[in-house]
């Protein structure tokens, strides 16, 4: 019988193993794991409704295609880097509408970007959403997205993309840069909207209003048909005194009156055209609340789709700012998500194989800053502006005579109230520059009085 100490004098091997999945991001903790996402089956229904709902149904249309008409209905520009913008593959100024309108309805954008190793010139492709699997996140920060997985195709192959970030891989934590190693199909660029901070993957903008457009344009279709109900008729025959078989016998012989045509009968025959009356209340109400409730989820004001309402020149006006409140949010968005493509443009060029970054998030040269210049949202009224500007400017100048405020503090004055009129300024420097052509304009006379 063996011992204890015989036992304790055995040779201790770890028993052996084989690793099923190698790849951190196909496992899921059992706590703390993200439930702010869709299911996958409802991710799918949600781009299929959002894209049945544009194509077929008109407010749903109007949703989508209104903010794409202000963003982008006077171009956009992406300066510097023009080469990149009118690729015959990248064709920006076609391709960029039919991106802003996916983004809206998809919820997210993924673009693999593909670079010729001598060149480092950028050519963007295209992933179907339907075609991602899964979102991977850094495994210490939920909400920033480091790679893609996609569906398996008919071999079972599923491809991986590392997502880019205009930074050194040293952002991430080692762990992080582990799992991003194993992205090796490429690298994409991948944008989301309408989601959390702990949230993998980007929410349509119909999604919320999907179930009340549907309900919306089902009551319309409902109405069509009582209105044809309503435009129908029948002739009623009253034969008063009359048998049962009296009734029966004339009911074999009677037939309906063509338009135009002559009826002749005697006192014992009551003709009458009878027309439905279904008691129903004025449908419009219901229909506009139907739809108010449809575009106000949307920040569209009524009189943006044909209602009139209560509405006169003035009070429209002040309807539409937090529609372009919207819209601004959404062209920041943009505005982003270009200059952020566009320094990646401008690191491949510089150095095709990406070790080197030309446009460093920590110390950005601005000379080399891609800028994306999107069109004003609406055209303003410079009328107000203009007569604030001049009574600003009159104060700002009395109270500086009479030593309320410093120079700068007035300068700032009129920095507001310029930037409303699109000029914008840093008031320190302009104050300095101020003060340096001021004083050469005295230096000038003094020269000139002196002659």
């Amino acid at each position: 019988m063996k011992t204890l100490k015989n036992l304790f004098k055995r040779r201790l091997t770890e028993a052996a193993g084989h690793t099923v999945d190698a790849d951190e991001d196909h496992w899921r903790r059992l706590t703390g794991d993200s439930t702010r996402d869709l299911p996958t089956l409802t991710q799918q229904r949600m781009r299929k409704l959002a894209v049945w709902l544009w194509q077929t149904n008109l407010l749903a249309n109007r949703l989508i295609e209104l903010p794409v008409a202000y963003l982008l209905a006077e171009g956009v520009t992406l300066r510097a880097l023009h080469t990149f913008w009118h690729d015959p593959i990248n064709q920006l100024d076609i391709k960029l509408p039919r991106k802003v309108r996916e983004l809206a309805l998809y919820g997210e954008q993924c673009w693999p970007a593909f670079v010729d190793p001598n060149s480092g010139h950028v050519r963007l492709g295209y992933l179907d959403p339907s075609l991602i699997e899964t979102v991977v996140t850094d495994p210490d920060n939920a909400e920033q997205p480091i790679g893609i997985v996609t569906v398996k195709d008919k071999r079972g192959h599923a491809r991986r993309y590392k997502i880019i970030y205009n930074g050194p891989e040293d952002c991430f934590s080692p762990r992080t840069q582990e799992i991003r190693q194993t992205f090796d199909t490429g690298n994409c660029f991948y944008y989301r909207i309408n989601t959390l901070s702990n949230s993998k993957r980007g929410h349509s903008d119909l999604l919320a209003q999907a179930d009340w457009l549907d309900a919306y344009e089902q009551y319309l279709f409902g109405e069509v048909d009582r209105a044809n109900l309503l435009r129908a008729f029948l002739w009623d025959v009253e034969m008063p005194g009359a048998t049962q078989a009296e009734v029966d016998a004339r009911a074999g012989k009677i037939q309906r009156p063509m338009p135009g045509s002559v009826r002749v009968h005697n006192d014992a025959e009551r003709w009458q055209a009878l027309t439905p009356d279904l008691k129903a209340v004025d449908s419009s109400a219901a229909a506009r609340l139907f739809r108010n409730h449809v575009l106000g989820g949307g920040t569209i004001p009524e009189h943006w789709f044909g209602g009139g309402g209560d509405v006169n020149r003035a009070t429209a006006g002040e309807m539409g700012e937090p529609t372009f409140k919207i819209y601004s949010m959404r062209q920041r968005e943009w505005k982003y998500i270009l200059e952020d493509v566009g320094k990646y443009v401008i690191n491949r060029a510089q150095d095709p194989s990406g070790e080197t970054l030309i446009i460093n998030p920590t110390e950005p040269a601005p000379e080399w800053m891609p800028q994306a210049i999107f069109p004003e949202l609406t055209s303003r009224d410079t009328t107000h502006y203009a007569t604030a500007l001049q009574h600003v400017t009159i104060a700002a100048g009395q109270a500086l005579d009479r030593g309320l405020i410093p120079e700068l503090l007035a300068t700032q004055m009129i920095q507001a109230v310029a930037e409303h009129l699109g000029v914008e300024f840093d008031a320190a420097a302009q104050l300095n520059t101020a003060r340096q052509e001021t004083q050469q304009r005295a230096g000038n006379d003094s020269f000139n009085s002196n002659d």
